[in-house]
């Protein structure tokens, strides 16, 4: 319930964000800090994307760093997925999810929406009705913003 009717099939439904060559920040059951090389697997077996942002100044990229930091340790959001699928039979308006702000409980794509948002990027919609399809869709539609370091494997989009 990631995309909009009409819409082309969603190819991720996870976003993290790296906050250091090694560090990658994510919301699981709480929102963790961990390395990146124990979460990605091999090129060969990639079902992961890496799409660094090209658009960042470094005082920007440590409010990023810092925002996506502040949220490790809060528990997952889990009404927010019930909230992003209510919006979802209502074609995808932004209606319950922005009723359900809750920022103490983040989801994948609310914690990296609002730590971009922190530096004054956005993703194309309100940081609260991100999608990881919505992120996805827009970074591979803004070249100039984003590199693909590390596209799909052919297998998996």
């Amino acid at each position: 319930m990631t995309r909009r009717v009409g819409e082309a099939p969603s190819k991720v439904s996870h976003v993290g964000i790296m906050v250091s060559s090694e560090l990658i920040v994510e919301a699981l059951s709480t929102v963790v800090r961990r390395p990146l090389a124990g979460r990605l697997r091999s090129p060969e077996e990639a079902a992961h994307r890496h799409l660094p942002p090209l658009n960042l100044t470094g005082v920007e990229e440590v409010k990023v760093t810092l925002k996506a930091n502040n949220y490790v340790g809060r528990k997952y959001g889990y009404l927010k997925i019930v909230a992003q699928a209510l919006d979802w039979f209502l074609q995808g308006a932004y209606v319950f999810r922005r009723l359900a702000g809750m920022d103490r409980y983040p989801i994948c794509s609310w914690l990296v929406a609002h730590a971009y948002l922190a530096a004054g990027k956005d993703f194309g919609v309100p940081a609260g009705a991100a999608t990881p399809d919505d992120i996805d869709d827009f970074v591979r539609s803004h070249p100039e913003k984003y590199e693909c370091v590390w596209p799909l494997s052919p297998w998996t989009g």
